[in-house]
């Protein structure tokens, strides 16, 4: 005698999914990821540019400093970037790592001892 399969039968026997539900869950993951990954390299991009201007104007803050605790003020001597921030960093005013990290544009940092105004412009 032959055994009839119910309704209730048929679905113990269709457990899982499909291969058509299985792609649209994975192309949905893939589209969540892209824009997972380009909204974090748009804010990757803007905290380096930003990191860029805190260290010119923490060098430039460190310059009239160095000129407020000179006797006689005068600002560091130049005029070349790294002997300006190599006597920031002896007068303890900067550390080493300013200015190692610096997401610069084309024209180089300047500095000018005259007016103590250190220049770098960040991309």
């Amino acid at each position: 005698m032959r055994s009839r399969l119910n309704a209730q039968d048929k679905n113990l026997l269709q457990k899982g999914f499909t291969l058509v539900e299985l792609l649209v869950v994975i192309v949905i993951l893939g589209v969540l990821a892209a824009v997972v990954v380009f909204a974090v390299g748009g804010i990757t991009n803007t905290s380096k540019k930003s990191a860029c201007q805190i260290e010119v104007r923490t060098i430039n803050t460190a310059t009239q400093a160095f000129y407020a605790n000179s006797s006689p003020s005068v600002y560091p001597a130049g005029p070349s970037v790294p002997l300006m921030l190599t006597q920031l960093n002896n007068a303890k005013l900067i550390t080493s790592a300013t200015n190692s990290a610096s997401n610069y544009a084309t024209p180089a940092p300047a500095y000018d001892p005259v007016t103590g105004i250190y220049t770098a412009t960040c991309t």
